[in-house]
């Protein structure tokens, strides 16, 4: 069983900058595909970036493009979401997902598995 387990989520005031954690076991860190998700109540998810699984290529959605950044940490099988300028419409919920799929994509339904979920609340 695959487990992701994001951390990190709280309240930030708007302008300001976050960091979310996923960690994940070594063999899915080494293997799959990782992605972050955001999904506000009542709305859709939303993929906001994913990296591969030797961390060499990277792709964001264009609303956060410039503004979050996605790495991976090798020593700790962990991945990140960098979120700077984050504006209130960023409120949600974010999730961590792994894909076996060799390249990035966008839809969620490629993804085999998913985190918990963690919040993040930006204030005006």
């Amino acid at each position: 069983q695959v487990q992701l387990v994001e951390s990190g989520g709280g309240l930030v005031q708007a302008g300001g900058s976050l960091r979310l954690s996923c960690a994940t076991s070594r063999h899915t860190f080494n293997t799959y595909t990782l992605a972050w998700f955001r999904q506000a109540p009542g709305k859709e998810r939303e993929f906001l970036a994913g990296i591969t699984w030797n961390g060499g290529v990277t792709t964001y959605a264009d609303s956060v493009k410039g503004r979050f950044a996605i790495s991976r940490d090798y020593a700790k099988n962990t991945v990140y979401l960098q979120m700077n300028s984050l504006k209130p419409e960023a409120t949600a919920v974010y999730y961590c997902a792994a894909s076996s799929r060799i390249y990035i994509v966008k839809n969620q339904d490629a993804y085999d598995y998913w985190g918990q979920g963690t919040q993040v609340t930006v204030s005006s």
